[in-house]
């Protein structure tokens, strides 16, 4: 029931998540064109048989849904109204709907109902009129998880159900439904709502209940909740519990950030400038200290992934740090490290980064694969840029290589991203093996010569840096234009008594 009595004033208490359900089209934050869309079709009654709402987790698909169930059949407070975009929530309808408990009214879980029986149930009962209600409504929450058995069962009956049969669909995985089905209903998709609009709604919510959170902690409470509505009012609920109720003190970032699990933003900061600065041994102590005060080393490689996208995110776009929603240490910090990274070097980060992330999860101790992730990071903070390594191979060459020579191909590196091209570097030329001795009876087996070129490149220290570091970059061969392949010589044995050297074409 989500629900329990409190001992001091008798009143059952509800999480905020049930207490501050919509019940009404207005009450939907962040849905504005489906409200739009849904009023002026109930207004002008263009009702569809059947909807499919879809979108993340917590969003008021299933709150929707029972708003729609409401708007068709409220009869308003005098018992005579007809379907309204605006229920009244005191008739008979409304209250029973609202309480889970009207006959007319169905909701079905197709994550526990999967199968062609329950849907056959389903069908049974639709050609029975309602009993008390203007429509019969069929709610299936997480519809994508019925059999395709079931899906088939269901569709003559979606495509033409009785005048006083609505159905209407809920999921999170739209691309699992058929699309037989998809194209029977109207769909809607309902999505994340905003950080601002999610913050507002906290803050709203947070005074009714007597409750002071300051605004950046209300902050991080919209930011963990990643649009979903529901998730930030546990959120919201946790962060009140955890105060102390009678001490009527502001509940600050601190806590919601101990609550969370999370890693300052500022020490966030400060770990992923020494990382990228290679300095190894002070990141490891802030990473144990973090890990000592609570903070969960998943949470602290998933705060650095998230703040090398900013930094690349403003050095791409300047105009981003200077967004409203930025608090001001991310806006100050985050101009100070962008400036003295280059493209590469967050690119680089961001994919050993998002490596880690798994390689905690899977670890038998998260916070050992943390610090290997952070030594590696820093580590391959020293490592040349794939242009500044093959200016560094080409300075160390010695003499020039004869035709068909194997080299580094520059194009076949990742570029270091937007900024001013520079001329593209030189091939570095590998020495062509000598051509292979033979005599009168037989030819001494050798590798090709573009083979033996592309081993010997491989071999070179640098070459092999720059291929630890980016796994798609290539050893191509290079030839100067007009120049035409070398091909193997072609022996004739035939006279084994002959003196005469081999005939090459």
């Amino acid at each position: 029931m989500n629900e329990t009595v409190s001992s001091t004033t008798g009143v059952a208490y509800q999480v905020f998540a049930r207490k501050y359900r919509p019940s009404t089209f207005a009450d939907l934050i962040g849905q504005e064109a489906m409200v739009r869309t849904l009023t002026n079709a109930i207004q002008s009654d263009r009702l569809a048989q059947a909807y499919i709402l879809t979108g993340v987790r917590g969003i008021g698909k299933t709150s929707t849904a029972r708003i729609i169930a409401r708007a068709l059949n409220c009869i308003g407070v005098d018992g005579n109204g007809g379907p309204t975009a605006e229920p009244c929530g005191v008739c008979e309808h409304c209250t029973a709907i609202a309480e889970d408990r009207h006959v007319d009214v169905l909701e079905m879980d197709a994550a526990s109902r999967t199968g062609v029986d329950d849907i056959r149930e389903v069908i049974e009962g639709v050609r029975y009129r309602p009993t008390s209600a203007r429509f019969k409504i069929y709610i299936i929450d997480e519809v994508h998880m019925l059999s395709r058995h079931a899906f088939n069962a269901l569709l003559k009956t979606l495509e033409e159900p009785p005048e006083h049969v609505k159905f209407v669909f809920a999921t999170t995985e739209i691309r699992k439904v058929p699309v037989t089905v998809l194209s029977r209903c109207q769909r809607f998709d309902l999505r994340r709502v905003d950080m601002e609009t999610l913050k507002a709604h906290f803050a709203s919510i947070a005074e009714t209940e007597g409750a002071k959170v300051s605004d950046s902690a209300l902050h991080l409470i919209a930011r963990a909740a990643d649009g979903s509505v529901r998730d930030g009012l546990s959120l919201l609920d946790q962060a009140i519990s955890h105060s102390n109720p009678d001490s009527f003190e502001e509940i600050g970032e601190d806590a919601v950030r101990a609550m969370l699990g999370l890693a300052d933003r500022s020490r966030s900061f400060m770990l992923l400038e020494s990382v990228m600065g290679g300095d190894v041994a002070p990141a490891l102590d802030l990473l144990d200290q973090l890990y000592k005060e609570g903070a969960d080393p998943l949470a602290v490689l998933e705060d650095l992934l998230e703040i090398t996208h900013w930094l690349t995110r403003i050095k791409v776009v300047p105009s981003a740090a200077d967004a409203p929603e930025v608090p001001e240490i991310e806006r100050v910090r985050g101009r100070e490290i962008e400036g003295r990274l280059s493209m590469t070097a967050l690119a680089r980060a961001w994919q050993m980064l998002l490596k880690g992330l798994g390689e905690v999860r899977q670890a038998p101790s998260p916070i050992q694969a943390a610090e290997m992730i952070l030594v590696r990071l820093a580590h391959a903070a020293d490592l040349p840029t794939p242009e500044e390594a093959i200016r560094q191979i080409n300075s160390s060459s010695v003499g020039s290589a004869p035709q068909g020579a194997a080299v580094v191909a520059a194009s076949s590196l990742p570029s270091s991203g937007p900024g001013p091209s520079s001329p593209p570097p030189e091939p570095v030329a590998v020495p062509t093996p000598p051509p292979p001795r033979v005599s009168n009876n037989s030819v001494s087996a050798a590798p090709s010569a573009s083979a033996k070129s592309k081993q010997d490149a491989a071999k070179h220290p640098l070459v092999q840096a720059v291929m630890a570091t980016f796994p798609g970059a290539t050893i191509e061969e290079v030839r100067e234009a007009g120049v035409a392949p070398l091909k193997e010589p072609e022996y004739d044995l035939a006279d084994e008594s002959s003196d005469s050297g081999p005939d090459q074409d």
